[in-house]
């Protein structure tokens, strides 16, 4: 039997966005919402676990898991630039506490892809502006909560916005309208079947932000190398007022890796993918306490880039290769160039077939404790997600949850693989 240590943390993640419902005040829902959009549904009540959180921290409790990942919705705390919003600071906190009162070790993630919608009509993720903006919304949650979490994520997968840049490329030059292929090339529930309609929608955008729709910078846009600079000053921005504030908080940031393996001629390709999804971020990251990492699958390069899956590939619901064995490699990556300590913030496989997931879970945390034996620091991990949910413009079509949800009663259905995944803290592989 794999024993994990005794304080290792084991549990499951969430997004605010994805799962809590009517995010009214954010980007995401106003793009939700414009005629021609890219979702191919709204998000509407999501899993309500807005209200539904104590059900659903408890049934991970009942599992035997001992940690919750979820993030703070910033167009919640502040719906208006400046203006900062009580009583949803007292929401958070309620689950802050629900989750002490458990033994439940929350990690919180302060920015999870949705923003106010103000922010992008104030210029977005490549605007300087968003780095005090961000700031100032940091100061304002450490301030009321602060003691109350241990763990703080600033942004998540803040290397996001170069991987979409890639394919959006990908996606324009391709001449037969059709980005399927292209599904399983980012770790993010993004919609390539619409092509045609990106410039009525990229207008319709402009509109609704009331802005030139060139300027609207939501944090899936394609990003440039100023704004890449942005996003990591924001980081940094954050950490500092973390610290300055209670410096018992551990800081970190989570990153979208994937595990790059070389054919014979693809090694050029490994070295170009590993540099620009991680290695480049190195230096905002040396006064992190630690690193999320995020991984769900490979990509194998060979001399003319990367290869796709053929017909034989087993496949997830999202299109990537089913290949649990990639986080341990992306560990053993990651470790080569980062001696702090690793949390497996996400990590997870959409399915409909729930033997699958035990199986994807049992693969992936063999993989850990193998790094773990290897003298790796790794810490944590959070499978994602605790709950089926909202996959961005893919809606909700993609099943990753340990929890399946009736959306028509919000009635929720645990799957077989919360309880394996809780066993296996309990008691080990």
């Amino acid at each position: 039997m794999k024993k994990f240590p005794k304080n290792f943390m084991i549990g499951a993640a969430t997004a605010a966005h994805q799962v809590e419902g009517n995010n009214v005040n954010s980007d995401f829902w106003t793009m939700e919402q414009l005629p021609g959009t890219m979702y191919k549904e709204p998000s509407l009540n999501a899993v309500d676990h807005y209200h539904k959180f104590k059900e659903d921290i408890q049934l991970l409790v009942d599992a035997g898991l001992n940690t919750y990942r979820f993030s703070i919705e910033w167009a919640r705390i502040e719906p208006s630039k400046g203006n900062f919003d009580k009583n949803e600071i007292e929401h958070y906190r309620q689950v802050l506490e629900f989750c002490h009162q458990n033994n439940v070790t929350p990690i919180v993630t302060l920015h999870h892809f949705s923003s106010p919608k103000w922010i992008i009509s104030e210029g977005g993720w490549e605007s300087e502006s968003t780095i005090e903006y961000f700031g100032n919304y940091c100061r304002y949650v450490v301030s009321e909560l602060g003691d109350l979490i241990p763990y703080i994520c600033t942004i998540n997968e803040a290397n996001i916005g170069k991987q979409i840049s890639k394919i959006m490329k990908r996606v324009m030059g391709n001449q037969s309208n059709s980005g399927k292929d292209n599904n399983g090339n980012i770790q993010v529930g993004l919609n390539f079947d619409m092509k045609a309609q990106m410039e009525k929608y990229f207008q319709a955008l402009g509109e609704a932000f009331g802005i030139d729709p060139r300027n609207v910078q939501t944090f899936h846009s394609p990003r440039t190398e100023n704004g890449e600079r942005i996003i990591m000053k924001c980081h940094e921005k954050a950490r500092s007022v973390i610290k300055e504030m209670n410096p018992n908080i551990q800081v970190g940031i989570t990153l979208s890796l994937y595990d790059h393996q070389a054919l014979p001629g693809g090694e050029k390709f490994v070295d170009q993918e590993q540099h620009e999804d991680f290695l480049n971020y190195l230096p905002y990251l040396q006064e992190d306490d630690f690193l999320g990492v995020q991984n769900y699958s490979r990509k194998i390069h060979g001399p003319d880039g990367v290869v796709n899956p053929d017909e034989t590939t087993r496949l997830t619901k999202m299109g990537y290769e089913y290949y649990p064995e990639a986080l341990g490699n992306v560990i053993r990556f990651v470790a080569k160039h980062w001696k702090k300590p690793i949390i497996v913030t996400e990590n997870g496989v959409s399915t409909d077939n729930d033997e699958e997931r035990v199986e994807f879970i049992k693969r992936a945390l063999t993989g850990v404790h193998q790094c773990l034996e290897e003298g790796i620091q790794v810490i944590g991990y959070t499978y994602w997600s605790l709950l089926d949910n909202f996959e961005w413009q893919l809606g909700y079509d993609q099943t990753f949850g340990l929890i399946a949800v009736d959306r028509t009663t919000q009635t929720r259905y645990p799957k077989e693989s919360l309880s394996f995944l809780g066993n296996i803290k309990k008691e080990g592989l």
